[in-house]
């Protein structure tokens, strides 16, 4: 099994949205893939609540059978449309994929 973890400090504005909005439509999008894509076993999405200088603001847990399952769902269509609009929404991003 293969946990995927993102996470993301947002932009104050951005595509004439502000940070809360784009946390939600983010965290929305994000969950719209997993009936969709049938690689996800299990995904959690949940926002910073203690907002410190170290703090990003959201985190993306999910979970795979393989690096395989994972591959696809980074190429999967509808996933690579959501990447693209968190690239125009945040300011960084750090992840991790471990084995568990």
């Amino acid at each position: 099994m293969i946990r995927h973890v993102v996470m993301w400090k947002f932009k104050s504005e951005a595509e004439g949205k502000t940070k809360s909005e784009n946390l939600d439509i983010v965290r929305n999008s994000l969950y719209a893939l997993v009936p969709i894509i049938n690689e996800i076993k299990k995904m959690e999405v949940g926002f910073d609540v203690k907002h410190t200088d170290s703090s990003m603001d959201l985190m993306l847990l999910t979970e795979f059978d393989s690096l395989e399952s994972l591959a696809l769902y980074a190429e999967h269509p509808e996933h690579l449309k959501v990447a693209a609009y968190v690239r125009k929404v945040v300011e960084s991003r750090v992840v991790l994929d471990c084995e568990i």
